[in-house]
């Protein structure tokens, strides 16, 4: 009796599972041929770029051979600014049975940041410790990332990486190999002008140069000159400052000077000013040809200018503050107010006392009489 039952319960779940088998069986190909099917273009996983537009590949829907693609609804939306995953549904219904697919599709930064450093090689002097540059790193999504740069020396300390990734994992490298040489020459500079005069007879004393070098701290020992001045033969002549570090870079200057005769003595003088476009070029010339002049000055015009004239050794003399004649020469009194203000501005701007003069109109003065008649005695 009761291996009856137990045959009969085999039985049964045999045919459960005959029929589960037949139902899947037919309904598979139910929902194949009778059910409504959609098709993407393109792939079912796609990948766009961070902050690049996603595109649509389409899709097809059919029912019984019938084009459907126009009653499918889909749902869902890629924004391209931010990192993820994105599903797009695509669903279309025929009568009780409805077809869904989906596509996934994921914004990723995958573009390396940018590294801003000077690619070129590094020359150090022997013995110099490396000191890494400071560089400039942007990223698409993450933004300045500069101060996220690494750096690492290799173990012979031949070559220097320069690193930076963003929160994505992009790494952007720069190396740059390291040469413990000195490849720069020395630097010369002169003391006093290029082209100097001297005049025939006179004592001339070269102002000579300063020398520097980037890893020779001894370079001024090993500084020569060459050619000399022979004061009393008129004529030009150069002197040339060489020097040589210890890894054979070279640098020179030359300096012409020229012997003149001294024929006698010009003295120029300036006056009414100073004025901006006038003054500073008339300065720029007698720098240029190193001769001193005296400038009468006013109470108008920068500053600056005076401040320049003093400084340059030229002599600040006092002309008038105002240079209106009915003012100066109002009275005597009035006269010394004018000269003793613009007095106080030369003083104020260089600290000097000038108590040179020129009076304003003229040193025979005739046109203070005009004015008031007595304030000069001829």
């Amino acid at each position: 009796m009761g291996s009856k039952k137990k045959i009969k319960k085999r039985n049964i779940r045999k045919y459960l599972i005959i029929g589960v088998f037949f139902f899947i069986f037919f309904f598979g190909i139910y929902e194949f041929l009778l059910a409504p099917q959609i098709q993407l273009k393109g792939n079912k996983t796609v990948i766009v770029d961070y902050n690049k537009n996603y595109q649509e590949k389409g899709y097809t829907a059919s029912f019984l051979g019938k084009n459907i693609t126009n009653e499918v609804i889909v749902k869902g939306k890629v924004n391209e600014k931010k990192l993820g995953k994105y599903k797009i549904t695509y669903k279309v219904k025929k009568g009780f049975l409805t077809k869904k697919v989906i596509r996934v599709v994921e914004v990723k930064d995958r573009e390396e940041p940018t590294l801003n450093i000077d690619e070129s090689d590094i020359y150090l002097c022997p013995g110099d410790e490396v000191v890494p540059e400071k560089g400039e790193a942007k990223d698409n999504y993450d933004g300045d990332l500069s101060d996220k740069i690494e750096f690492h020396l290799s173990k012979d300390n031949q070559m220097i990486t320069y690193s930076v990734t963003d929160s994505s994992g992009n790494k952007k490298e720069v190396s740059k190999k390291i040469f413990y040489k000195d490849i720069e020459s020395p630097v010369i500079t002169l003391k006093g002008n290029e082209e100097m005069n001297a005049f025939l007879g006179d004592d001339f004393k070269d102002p000579g140069v300063e020398v520097s070098d980037n890893c020779d701290n001894e370079i001024e020992k090993k500084l020569t000159t060459t050619g000399q001045v022979d004061i009393n033969r008129l004529g030009e002549y150069s002197l040339t400052y060489q020097v040589e570090d210890n890894f054979g870079n070279k640098a020179e200057k030359t300096r012409k000077v020229t012997v003149r005769k001294k024929e006698g003595t010009i003295y120029l003088t300036f006056d009414d000013g100073p004025n901006s476009g006038t003054t500073n070029v008339i300065l720029d010339i007698l720098k240029e040809e190193q001769v001193p002049a005296t400038f009468f000055v006013t109470g108008k015009g920068p500053d600056e200018l005076i401040k320049r004239e003093y400084d340059e050794g030229h002599t600040v003399a006092l002309h008038t503050n105002s240079h209106n004649y009915e003012i100066v020469y109002a009275s005597r009194e009035a006269y010394f107010n004018d000269l003793y203000t613009v007095q106080q501005r030369v003083k104020r701007i260089t600290g000097y006392e000038s108590k040179i003069i020129r009076f304003p109109g003229g040193s025979s003065n005739t046109v203070s009489r005009k004015y008031t008649e007595g304030i000069m005695s001829y």
